[in-house]
């Protein structure tokens, strides 16, 4: 019997949900991933050359050919604007973390609720048993999506992560929250 395999898009109220094209490239870059703003708190370097979002891609595409799924594109249903991305990034079988990144602009409307959500409902055909997200602890916005989305805050990873948009030498605090789908 073969291992489940994830939709390569997901719909939801408002958004479409789907997986990376190599022609993503520049729309990713001018987005969001080369945004100091937006990067600050996230767990990779910020893209300065579009060849580091072609290699996120690269990367993103060897993701959903070893896992069940992999990364998703988020975009406007209304419009077709690139939003942002979620996704799963596999450790095991049974167990995976997600995360979020949206485009300033995208901020504060639902778009982060609403995604990590599509993702919650794709996580158990998938067979996880424990998905899981961290943010830097003075990530508010973000710990507040994942309680929204009904992800248990399991503690305080003491210099668990490096954030390199802040300090790419020195590990961060991170919240860590996880859920049994």
């Amino acid at each position: 019997m073969s291992a489940p395999r994830g939709p390569e898009t997901l719909t939801t109220g408002r958004l479409l949900l789907r997986r990376g094209r190599s022609t993503d490239a520049e729309a990713i870059f001018r987005r969001y991933a080369s945004d100091p703003e937006v990067t600050r708190l996230v767990g990779w370097p910020r893209h300065t050359r579009l060849e580091d979002t072609r290699g996120f891609l690269e990367f993103d595409a060897g993701a959903w050919e070893r896992s069940p799924a992999g990364g998703y594109l988020i975009e406007s249903r209304a419009t077709g604007a690139l939003l942002g991305s979620t996704g799963f990034l596999f450790e095991t079988p049974y167990r995976a973390m997600t995360g979020y990144v949206l485009a300033r602009d995208a901020w504060g409307l639902g778009y982060a609720s609403e995604a990590l959500g599509a993702i919650v409902e794709a996580a158990p055909p998938l067979g996880v048993r424990r998905l899981f997200a961290v943010c830097h602890h003075e990530h508010r916005a973000s710990a507040r999506v994942l309680e929204k989305c009904g992800f248990a805050f399991e503690g305080v990873l003491r210099r668990y992560a490096v954030f390199p948009n802040l300090d790419p030498l020195e590990p961060q605090d991170v919240l860590c929250y996880a859920m049994m789908p």
